[in-house]
């Protein structure tokens, strides 16, 4: 009694089974002909942010109905490398040709231009960059030198003509830069620059209106030393600072030189008195 309802229940459970897989291969087949096959699609395997680098570590394959398969997906995670995402793109998300690029002019530095600023680029040695210690995404004042008065001393004047800038690049060294980019030489070799590396820079270029360019340009133009000073990127202060000249710096000193420079300016007017006379 016992072997026979033991033998019932085999054979209950095998038709059990057969039905259950039929159901599914049933499903399945409908599943198949309503969404296609499942086929591999490239999927971010974390958040991409725009503008950076795209290597195996932040996609990978994953299998999806083809007719969940967004127009333009990648089927191969090597297709990928060495690209860069055009726009944010999320983890879990396909990645299509759209939203990704390749190193060029839509990676470079005019894509980081805030609207209605302009790009000017300004050469300096160690000393007026804060030993090139500045780096992309810093805030700066700019400092020049005065000369109105065909170098005078007396009246040379050092100025804060600009504050709070934004520096969008020392050298090649770009904000949200692409880690590698190849730079053309002048014999129209081409070599590979690891940004990220890159410090053997001499000039930095800054973010301004167009009217701080004209007027740092003329500055420029005119011979006038020009530094910069590092500032907090969270100090967003605009001090009242009037310029600062010899007679400043000297202090309780500045009679002494102010007595030197009178005698001086009363001699050339002797002499020019003098030789108004002769003639």
């Amino acid at each position: 009694m016992n072997s026979r309802a033991f033998t019932t229940s085999l054979i209950l459970a095998a038709l059990a089974v057969l039905m259950i897989y039929s159901y599914i291969d049933s499903r399945e087949s409908e599943l198949i002909s309503e969404y296609g096959n499942m086929t591999p699609v490239v999927v971010a395997r974390e958040d991409i942010k725009e503008l950076e680098i795209i290597d195996d570590r932040k996609v990978k394959l994953e299998n999806v109905p083809a007719k969940f398969q967004m127009p333009g997906h990648f089927k191969r995670v090597e297709d990928l490398y060495n690209t860069i995402a055009a726009v944010p793109i999320k983890k879990g998300e396909q990645i299509t040709v759209p939203r990704v690029t390749y190193p060029g002019a839509q990676t470079g530095l005019s894509r980081q231009i805030s609207i209605g600023k302009r790009a000017l680029s300004i050469q300096l040695t160690e000393s007026q960059s804060v030993s090139r210690l500045i780096k992309p995404g810093d805030r700066v004042d700019v400092l020049a030198l005065i000369d109105f008065a065909a170098g005078r001393k007396e009246r040379l004047k050092v100025k804060t003509v600009l504050q709070d800038v934004l520096v969008l690049s020392t050298g090649y060294n770009v904000t949200n830069s692409v880690p590698i980019v190849n730079v053309q030489s002048d014999n129209n070799s081409s070599r590979q620059v690891k940004l990220n590396n890159y410090y053997q820079f001499s000039t930095i270029t800054l973010e301004l209106t167009p009217f701080e360019v004209q007027k740092l340009q003329f500055l420029i133009s005119g011979g006038g030393n020009i530094t910069l000073s590092l500032r907090n990127n969270d100090d967003k202060t605009i001090e009242r600072i009037s310029g600062t000249r010899l007679y400043d710096v000297l202090g309780e000193d500045a009679a002494e030189a102010k007595a030197y420079f009178a005698e001086q300016a009363a001699r050339e007017n002797q002499r020019a008195g003098g030789g108004g006379g002769n003639r």
